[in-house]
């Protein structure tokens, strides 16, 4: 083929390979460090599939500098308040709220990786009526569970022990399907548990 001037048309070839952010965020290597993106892909799954509504919770920042030479791009801001959890949203009419963890420990979950606040706060949705669970990835076990706050708050509350036991995962806790789409299908393991 040719252009009208003459010329031969010569596609330009790249050598760059570019992989879609899902692709990279399924990849085995990254599984681990991407749980708050595979919670974001299922949800958006999950909402255009019109199964629920479940969003992540924004950290609340205030904005002190802005650089507008070169576009707005915030050059000083600090957080507001301590966030609460990471997720929140609706499902078959019930409100659910929960944090999601990574852990590289094989035989336990280390409670330091929880603050005060965010039990205080599950406590208050249970309260309410709420859903309120953990989604804990084990990294090392290549295992996710779903496991409610009430076993976390009473490990955080009794001061015995400073992690979670991994047979309580097992035991009282709901292991977490994997797949491709959605990604993780912890609607499934909220049925299991909840409904």
């Amino acid at each position: 083929m040719k252009y009208p001037n003459g010329q031969e048309y010569k596609p330009k070839t790249s050598r760059k390979s570019h992989k879609s952010s899902v692709e990279i965020s399924l990849s085995s290597a990254n599984r681990g460090m991407n749980l708050e993106n595979e919670i974001n892909l299922s949800n958006a799954y999950y909402k255009d599939h019109d199964i629920c509504l479940i969003t992540k919770r924004p950290t609340p920042i205030n904005i002190v500098k802005v650089d507008y030479s070169k576009g707005a791009k915030i050059t000083h801001a600090y957080f507001e308040e301590q966030s609460t959890t990471d997720y929140n949203g609706v499902y078959k009419s019930r409100y659910i709220d929960f944090e999601a963890k990574n852990t590289r420990n094989k035989t336990s979950f280390p409670l330091g990786n929880i603050t005060p606040h965010q039990i205080d706060h599950l406590k208050r949705v249970i309260a309410h009526g709420g859903i309120a669970f953990f989604i804990i990835n084990f990294e090392s076990l290549q295992k996710v569970y779903l496991l409610d706050a009430k076993y976390v708050i009473e490990f955080y509350e009794n001061g015995g022990r400073k992690s979670i036991p991994y047979q309580c995962f097992v035991d009282n806790g709901v292991e977490i399907e994997q797949g491709y789409n959605p990604r993780l299908k912890y609607i499934e393991a909220i049925d299991k548990k909840y409904f």
